[in-house]
């Protein structure tokens, strides 16, 4: 399949899978080899630098694609301070822009993103900011230097599927950046409807750490995910109201009379 680039990075697995709310984190290798995913996500909050025995960042696998991110943060200077000590502690100049100060529905305030995406840019920081869907919000951060979109497609951890999925069809048109649906997407078969509309990937971490099976989970979202992009690349068949048969209807039951 055709890779995914961000940065100067090649990615052969368009699915980025979280590490949050797993009973072990044991299980994120797993999690990892069975999807396929080849970029993981991680607040630096979990990162416990002064106990190495208990760091996530020890059950993710080399050569996997470190996205921190700064979970936790309310505004641009916090996101901006997050960002600068996870680069600074080893992880990379990858870094996810959440900043949410709303504590009920959790969606992000855009315009402290694209603060912090334009200040951390101009650092050498590849930045995914995570955004509510909104065509003039992802205009500007292409402006200020984003390296992706990140729109939600229902609140985070929902598990709702697609909701906001004509917005988000939106910035796949009109945006020339990878569009990567983030937070909400509950079932394989929404990954799959995500990336057959062109979205470039898809992160997703609760519809997996939560299923009764996550490592299998895992392994049918990865499917779903690979699933899409080939029909998106395929082209879908056009979509019509009134039926077409597949065969004529004429000249074999009923041929003409002599």
């Amino acid at each position: 399949m055709d890779k995914l680039t961000i940065g100067n990075v090649q990615l052969e697995s368009r699915l980025f899978v979280g590490t949050g709310k797993y009973g072990d984190d044991a299980l994120i290798p797993k999690i990892i080899e069975k999807s396929g995913s080849q970029a993981i996500t991680v607040a630096l909050r979990r990162i416990n630098f002064s106990n190495p025995n208990d760091n996530v960042l020890n059950h993710i696998p080399q050569g996997v694609q470190l996205l921190p991110n700064t979970s936790g943060a309310r505004n641009a200077e916090e996101a901006v301070r997050i960002a600068r000590l996870a680069r600074a502690a080893g992880c990379g100049n990858w870094i996810k822009i959440e900043v949410i100060s709303d504590n009920k529905y959790l969606l992000p305030d855009n315009f402290e993103t694209i603060k912090a995406t334009e200040i951390l840019s101009e650092e050498g920081f590849v930045v995914l900011p995570y955004i509510s869907p909104d065509l003039m919000v992802a205009k500007k951060l292409v402006e200020v230097g984003a390296a992706a979109v990140m729109p939600l497609g229902a609140p985070i951890g929902s598990n709702r599927g697609l909701k906001t999925k004509e917005l988000i069809r939106i910035l796949i048109e009109e945006i020339p950046l990878p569009v990567i649906v983030d937070a909400g997407i509950g079932k394989p078969s929404d990954a799959c409807e995500a990336m057959e509309m062109g979205a470039a990937a898809c992160l997703l971490n609760t519809a997996i750490a939560t299923a009764g099976n996550p490592i299998l989970m895992a392994e049918a979202f990865g499917q779903a995910v690979a699933a899409g992009r080939k029909a998106y690349l395929a082209g879908l068949g056009v979509s019509k109201i009134e039926a077409q048969a597949s065969s004529p209807l004429t000249g074999f039951l009923y041929g003409e009379k002599e």
